[in-house]
């Protein structure tokens, strides 16, 4: 058996959170470090709110994950708090400086509905002029073709490849496998991700009650482009 525990674990190991050897985790501790209190919105391990507290950070962080496996790890630090849930479970009220949704967490939100109760949610949880910060694989990088059994990992004594099993629309369904070196299954997750373009994805951001504040390319906050391979938005809180 390989466990949601051990799965969690091993997330850990294939993505530690080290703002001076990656760009994009860089650009957050940058936002957090800055902000007074922070709402981690698919928290997942805690890795970013673990790293905060770890540099100093003094304020208010609070992660929410409906991933049980995931929070106890998370919960190894009892300086941070930890819920259990969804986006658009959240019920927390202009309590925060900072949202965000690390990692391609947003990309989760799959159906239109989900969507906007997600972000009505966070827009609630932020303080007038609060931002929420996040990022999206911009769809016409079309990472998704990458995602196949011949591009396999090899980490902790296991081999891990994904398999593309639909692209509908800007859904991407897909399979994560865990096997051990000689090719025995230990688990299989399927996943659906959307792929919003930018149009469509402000639209949504809009309606909600934000404003597109910075909108980046790549995470040294180079414009978008025609070859940007992601969608990274700093959306501002509007009043009223």
């Amino acid at each position: 058996m390989f466990s949601d525990a051990d799965a969690a674990e091993l997330y850990d190991t294939l993505n530690p959170w080290d703002g001076s050897r990656f760009p994009a985790d860089a650009f957050y501790d940058g936002l957090v470090t800055a902000a007074g209190s922070v709402l981690d919105v698919g928290c997942g391990t805690g890795a970013m709110l673990h790293r905060a507290r770890e540099r100093g950070h003094r304020g208010r962080l609070v992660g929410i994950d409906p991933d049980l496996a995931a929070l106890g790890r998370a919960r190894r630090r009892g300086d941070v708090e930890w819920i259990a849930g969804t986006a658009a479970e959240i019920g927390l009220r202009q309590e925060f400086e900072l949202a965000t949704m690390v990692s391609h967490a947003f990309q989760c939100l799959v159906g239109d509905d989900e969507l906007r109760r997600s972000l009505t949610a966070v827009r609630g949880a932020l303080a007038d002029g609060g931002c929420f910060a996040f990022e999206t694989r911009h769809p016409q990088a079309k990472a998704w073709q990458d995602w196949n059994p011949a591009q396999v990992t090899e980490i902790a004594g296991l081999r891990m490849w994904h398999e593309v099993e639909s692209v509908v629309d800007d859904v991407v369904t897909f399979t994560e496998t865990t096997a051990q070196p000689d090719g025995t299954v230990l688990r299989v997750d399927r996943t659906a991700l959307r792929f919003l373009d930018v149009a469509p994805l402000n639209a949504f951001l809009a309606e909600a009650g934000f404003e597109v504040a910075e909108q980046y390319g790549d995470w040294r906050r180079g414009p978008l482009t025609g070859a940007s391979r992601e969608i990274v938005t700093i959306a501002r809180r509007v009043d009223g």
